[in-house]
């Protein structure tokens, strides 16, 4: 087993549990040294990593160079067409640099002699795809069909996207106008989840203050400071149960089961969340 990661904290958590890791950004390169060493991978995983790869032919090249003759890559990666379908447009941060097709991932594969033969529809993240890679052509039907589907959706064409922002324009402004309401009438706003997509929405829509009171997240390390841009205060879950606002607007939207559960006892003592896309509404 070895793990690359180019962060030296992740890296450094993954040797104190006895995973071998090399703290490096994983290319061509990289691929080539590890296999002059005479290492080549049964299994390669890649969760949420090639949509924040700058080199991707570089990465995905590594992969060829690395991965044995009747080995497979396991990548998962944001998919593009629930982003477009639902409006997801706060998913679109720094650190992500593409959103894929089946039709792309296809292509891109094919360029460096590898072969998408499965592919999984995931829920995590707004929606994602869970990818099968091997150097060996055995394309399933899972592929075939969400290539065909792709192609009767337009979704390998440019006109598939051109109206996208007038989608998000839209959205932004009915958030705003539903907080902004909400507020004349005397509500009280919290939010919860103090993410990157949460900073995206925020500073788009131009949520300050204003509208809303803090923000809640679980993670400890972000108690205490302030979401970018706007400089939403961010406190620990449990001032939700210590202020109760009246509503809750959720940037972690893509958790939302996971949240409404943890949050039962807000929500029995009449507390309200915001589900900001694809339409914005209260629940």
């Amino acid at each position: 087993m070895l793990g690359i990661d180019p962060a030296d904290g992740p890296a450094a958590a993954a040797e104190r549990v006895g995973v071998p890791t090399r703290c490096a950004f994983f290319t061509r390169d990289l691929a080539e040294t590890l296999r002059a060493q005479g290492m080549r991978a049964d299994i390669i995983h890649a969760n949420n990593v090639l949509a924040h790869v700058a080199d991707t032919n570089g990465f995905v090249a590594g992969i060829a160079r690395l991965l044995k003759d009747d080995g497979v890559a396991v990548i998962e990666a944001p998919y593009v067409e629930p982003l477009i379908e639902h409006c997801e447009f706060d998913t679109i941060y720094h650190e992500h640099l593409c959103y894929f097709s089946v039709t792309a991932l296809d292509k891109l594969f094919r360029r460096h002699g590898l072969y998408l033969n499965e592919v999984k529809h995931l829920s995590i993240h707004g929606g994602s795809l869970r990818l099968y890679v091997e150097s060996r052509e055995n394309v399933g039907a899972t592929v075939k069909e969400q290539l065909a589907h792709e192609a009767s959706r337009g979704i390998d064409a440019i006109g598939y996207f051109r109206d996208f922002s007038t989608k998000v324009d839209a959205l932004k402004r009915d958030l705003s106008t539903l907080l902004r309401r909400l507020k004349s009438q005397g509500a009280t706003i919290a939010a919860y989840g103090a993410a990157a997509k949460g900073a995206t929405l925020i500073n788009t829509v131009g949520i300050g203050r204003d509208l809303v009171d803090f923000v809640v997240d679980r993670n400890v390390y972000k108690h205490n400071k302030y979401m970018p841009g706007q400089r939403l205060p961010i406190r620990s879950t449990e001032a939700l149960l210590e202020v109760q606002p009246d509503y809750v607007l959720l940037l972690a939207w893509n958790f939302v089961d996971e949240i409404l559960d943890q949050q039962a006892e807000y929500r029995a003592r009449g507390g309200k969340f915001i589900l900001p896309v694809p339409t914005p509404r209260i629940i």
